[in-house]
């Protein structure tokens, strides 16, 4: 994944500039913050943005991931293929337009803010009987995959010779949620020379990785004959980020899109108690910078909300439809720009200590979890 050339970091205080910067700005920007806390000089905030500089800002890339998504969904029509698979791979012949200029904002936009428009609408389609009916199952295969890979991390990042940081921010974002989880941790580690270069590192790999396993986790549910449900907790439980998770589910059938997100959804709701633990002992230590930054994400509030309301009969059936069409073309659009986001050369550049690393943690959570599954379902 390539940063933005530009030198551009996202302003602070989050909100609209946190979701149209790259998450190497936002690496960045973590590490600015930290100098600021340690009584360094840090970078003046950038001015609030108006509606008019948002609108400039995002609708290049914005554009340029709908009407790949629109190819995508016409291919797809045509030709009996999963639309995610179509707007994936277009989306990575396009990766220059996310190297630099106009468009790096829109497709950053539509990787974040549209992906995350797309999963909260999803609620209106699922309800709680559909999530109760699922068992105990996935809870308890969500918390043993975060909680060994984050372990196996630590022990493989000292194996490695890598730094115990890097360990730990590799665990987190294959166990939890990719880029986000490895801001999130980094935000309570303590702060060292290596510390920016390995959440670079961690962000790459990770989405790399998470991208291929998009590719080629649905072949393998198909191979095994897992079927919908099972299928949606394999995927959910062991892909990365929850782009990917999505975009892998829809590939197979909406019912196994459903069941991996949710499954998802789990694990994103275990980062804030993870980010917190490991806070807490590096706190014991008197390492960790003296504060806790790891908001539980509104679109997972948004998400839990719909499905209440839908459960207690609220949406009507129109109501759901149109919310599940504007779910899927949401999700097209931000798999579009996750497609174009996609850099395969920079996972290279990565060398081949940091990917072993990341390699190992995914091999396990996947084995872990197809376990899980085979055992408890």
């Amino acid at each position: 994944m390539a940063g933005r050339k530009d030198g551009a970091r996202p302003r602070r205080g989050g909100g609209i500039a946190s979701i149209i910067d790259t998450d190497a700005a936002a690496a960045h920007e973590v590490f600015q913050s930290y100098a600021g806390m340690e009584g360094l000089p840090a970078a003046p905030p950038r001015p609030r943005i108006t509606a008019r500089e948002f609108f400039l800002s995002v609708y290049p890339g914005l554009l340029a991931a709908a009407t790949i998504a629109l190819a995508a969904s016409w291919l797809s029509q045509h030709y009996g293929a999963p639309v995610m698979l179509f707007a994936l791979l277009f989306g990575m012949a396009f990766h220059f337009l996310h190297e630099e200029g106009r468009c790096v904002g829109g497709i950053e936009f539509a990787s974040k803010a549209v992906l995350r428009t797309g999963v909260a609408l999803l609620g209106a389609r699922i309800t709680l009987d559909q999530i109760l009916g699922l068992g105990w199952a996935p809870i308890a295969i969500v918390v043993a995959g975060v909680s060994s890979t984050l372990a196996l991390g630590y022990m493989l990042g000292r194996a490695m010779g890598l730094t115990r940081g890097f360990g730990l921010l590799s665990g987190g974002s294959v166990g939890i949620c990719g880029a986000s989880a490895a801001l999130a941790i980094a935000s309570v580690l303590p702060k060292t020379r290596e510390s920016e270069r390995d959440v670079i590192l961690v962000v790459v790999v990770v989405t790399a990785l998470s991208t291929v396993a998009m590719i080629v986790y649905p072949l393998l549910v198909t191979a095994l004959g897992l079927g919908e449900t099972r299928g949606g907790l394999f995927l959910g439980g062991t892909i990365h980020d929850v782009a990917q998770v999505v975009g892998a589910g829809y590939m197979i059938s909406p019912g196994t899109g459903e069941v991996a997100t949710y499954v998802k959804l789990l694990r994103v709701a275990l980062l804030l108690p993870a980010v917190f633990a490991i806070a807490l002992v590096i706190a014991r230590k008197g390492e960790g910078p003296a504060q806790l930054a790891a908001p539980l994400p509104l679109f997972l509030l948004a998400f839990a909300a719909l499905v209440l309301v839908n459960s207690l009969g609220f949406v009507p059936a129109a109501a759901a439809a149109a919310a599940g069409e504007a779910s899927r073309w949401c999700l097209v659009v931000a798999i579009s720009a996750l497609g174009m986001k996609t850099s395969f050369r920079a996972l290279a550049q990565a060398g081949w200590r940091p990917v072993a690393v990341i390699v190992l943690e995914t091999l396990w959570i996947a084995g872990l979890v197809l376990a899980g599954v085979e055992l408890l379902t």
